[in-house]
């Protein structure tokens, strides 16, 4: 089944009211004064990446086209606006017919990015085009928070699996978007069903130590789980003694047990002895599964532990601490009319305390060096010199208000990991830094 084929995750009437108010009453003077079909061309960016991080990681591009699509202004929408007295009714006449019929163009799901770094442009009038700011914004800072602190834990774990375990961590409705961003920053499975069913992830999941207390014994809590999961199940085995759990664990299930799984304790210390005695009990294939409010310096700290799977929760549905990426949308150029022809004009923002924006309809490439690793990005306007032109980034999304760039969520999560191996190697050094690569203005 193809995921973009279900929907939206939630039975909502439209996207519309995803949004702040001042779009509605910026619209509203537009119309008045007669600027709303101004062609325009908004740009989304950060200036900077959360402190530490070397990359950030563009995610929810997907879901973005998905927002786009059902943003319609239905009837109970426009009662509602009237009602609150929030437009006027030239306003609301104008929004019931709202479709978004403009361009949008972006950085790929899945690739990496750098301040000032041009993630999705948005061009159209003024006033369709001015309405999407904060769904747009809403996805994709939250999506790439996750998807980039999913990133640096994938790294960490050096080709282990991940599992994403967040969902009690975090909205219900945010749970799904972070599995699926965990999913293409490089998890392999995720414990949300609703993740499995919207986007089509493995899911994976046996059993809490609530489990193991409802029965008389961790015996007969053990006997109950094989027999209803067969052998190759994953048993929970430090609800009291570790030790003791996985020798039963192990006479139960017998030696194909598939996994045992360890929540809390030093897990470090833990897994050595677990692995040890598994083996000793001829459970040599049996894996050892960690969890317990992991994050990527934790998993980094196992890389030496025989651990064969993380399960990370709460650190990764908050971003690693970083819960946001900082995005904003600005408009970068406009015409004096809503002429396709009409030429552009470069327009910025120019203030105090580093929130300045660069004018301008802007392209963007990656410069590489001599052995094919990334050195630079490069961002511009006008003409992209001859020695980039294979090397630009932004991809069609959307022509004429329709998408064109949809794509399985599994050839994202493999275009995350061509990306980030095309870095340079302290990418993924978690140590505090600054971004691997500069941003150059051509």
């Amino acid at each position: 089944m193809n995921a973009a084929d279900l929907g939206l995750p939630v039975a909502v009437p439209s996207t519309s009211l995803f949004t702040d108010r001042y779009e509605l009453t910026m619209l509203q003077a537009a119309l008045r004064s007669g600027t709303a079909d101004r062609r325009s061309v908004f740009e989304v960016f950060t200036r900077r990446l959360p402190e530490g991080r070397r990359y950030g990681v563009v995610a929810g591009t997907g879901r973005v086209l998905d927002a786009v699509e059902n943003f319609r202004f239905d009837p109970d929408v426009l009662t509602f606006l009237a009602d609150q007295h929030i437009v006027d009714e030239p306003t609301l006449a104008w929004l019931a017919g709202f479709r978004f019929r403009g361009d949008i163009w972006g950085y790929p799901e899945g690739e990496v990015y750098f301040p000032g770094s041009p993630i999705m442009r948005v061009e159209g009038s003024f006033a369709e085009a001015v309405l999407l700011e904060t769904v747009i914004l809403s996805i994709l800072n939250h999506d790439s928070a996750v998807a980039a602190a999913a990133s640096r834990m994938s790294a960490a774990a050096g080709g282990r699996p991940l599992i994403e375990m967040g969902a009690r961590r975090t909205h219900e409705l945010a749970a799904v978007a972070a599995s699926r961003a965990a999913y293409v920053g490089g998890f392999a499975s995720t414990s949300d069903l609703a993740a499995g069913f919207r986007y089509n992830i493995p899911t994976v999941g046996t059993s809490a130590h609530a489990f193991t207390l409802l029965h008389d014994s961790e015996r007969d809590a053990f006997t109950a789980q094989v027999d209803s999961l067969g052998g190759g199940t994953t048993l929970l085995v430090d609800t009291f003694d570790v030790t003791e759990a996985v020798r039963m664990a192990v006479e139960i299930a017998g030696p194909e047990l598939g996994a045992v799984r360890i929540d809390s304790g030093d897990l470090l210390l833990l897994a050595h002895r677990v692995r040890r005695q598994l083996d000793e009990l001829g459970a040599t294939r049996t894996k050892i599964v960690v969890t317990s409010d992991l994050d990527e310096y934790a998993i980094a700290s196992l890389a030496a532990a025989p651990v064969d799977a993380y399960g990370v929760g709460t650190q990764l549905v908050t971003g690693s601490g970083h819960p946001t990426c900082s995005m904003v949308y600005k408009l970068v150029a406009r015409a004096d009319s809503g002429d396709p022809d009409a030429e552009l004009r470069p327009v910025a923002k120019k203030s105090m305390g580093g929130k300045s924006s660069v004018g301008g309809r802007k392209w963007a490439a990656r410069r590489l060096d001599a052995n094919g690793v990334a050195e630079a990005e490069v961002v511009g306007t006008g003409e992209v010199p001859p020695e980039l032109a294979d090397r630009q980034l932004l991809v069609e999304l959307v022509r004429g208000g329709e998408t064109v760039a949809r794509e399985p969520l599994d050839a994202v999560r493999d275009r995350h990991r061509t990306a980030r191996a095309g870095l340079p190697m302290s990418a993924t050094q978690l140590s505090r830094g600054e971004p691997v690569l500069p941003t150059e203005y051509a």
